[in-house]
């Protein structure tokens, strides 16, 4: 006698998509809010009030939190629930050794495969982080510096190499917040453009070159600031 899976059993795939794009949009929020520097480092994310927030249940926001914590974004407490991740001064310098290592390996993959889209693709965004700073609009500053480099992963066409710049970008945004880095020499717009200039020229060794410099800027530009302010959930997530 033939048997069937219960339909109960297994939600329709409709309401996974729905439960998954549900699940992406809150992570969104919350990434961007990171990265934006509206939640510091240390800042606990109370799952009722997020909840509450987002109008979805603890278990969703529980989803999102472990999700985020797998990539480092979040620490997971037991019985204290979760946290910003606050990055101590050996894991910020273990984020710029990563980044030394992974970004000029994307520059040449990026370079080797390079089109006219890819380059105005880059072109655009760095409008954008022009644009932000003729307006001095510190929030849009920051998350633009922290894309480019994402932007270029992505163009670059390694998924695995994307996932991991896209996890140390937000980290380093953790770190510049929490070592009260200053946003006009931590990441600027001029050094990206060069390494832009240099990618349209096919010039690997400058581009490499550039990147470099630019992240020993940024570290560079790091002082020790362990101070944490209490943060309003309610307040950053309203509509």
């Amino acid at each position: 006698m033939a048997s069937s899976a219960s339909p109960a059993r297994k939600a329709p795939p409709q309401a996974r998509l729905d439960r998954e794009n549900a699940n992406d949009e809150i992570y969104e929020r919350i990434y961007v809010a990171i990265l934006e520097h509206r939640l510091p480092p240390g800042t606990k994310l109370v799952e009722e009030r997020l909840a509450d927030i987002f109008h979805v249940s603890r278990a969703r926001v529980r989803e999102v939190l472990a999700r985020m914590a797998h990539e480092q974004i979040v620490e997971l407490y037991p019985q204290r629930g979760a946290y910003v991740a606050k990055p101590t001064p050996q894991q910020a310098h273990d984020v710029f050794e990563a980044r030394r290592l992974i970004e000029p390996a994307l520059l040449r993959r990026l370079i080797d495969t390079l089109t006219p889209e890819r380059v105005t693709r880059l072109r655009q965004h760095q409008e954008l982080e022009v644009d932000a700073r003729r307006r001095d609009d510190k929030r849009a500053i920051v998350r633009l510096s922290g894309e480019f480099h994402t932007v270029l992963a992505d163009l670059a066409g390694n998924s695995a190499l994307s996932r991991s710049m896209r996890e140390l970008s937000m980290l380093t945004c953790l770190i510049i917040f929490l070592y009260d880095a200053p946003t006009a020499t931590s990441c600027r717009a001029d050094e990206h453009s060069e390494i832009i200039d240099a990618i349209a020229r096919r010039d690997a060794p400058r581009a490499e070159r550039l990147m470099l410099e630019h992240l020993a800027h940024i570290e560079s530009s790091l002082k020790l600031d362990t101070s944490t302010e209490e943060v309003d959930l309610e307040a950053i997530f309203k509509a």
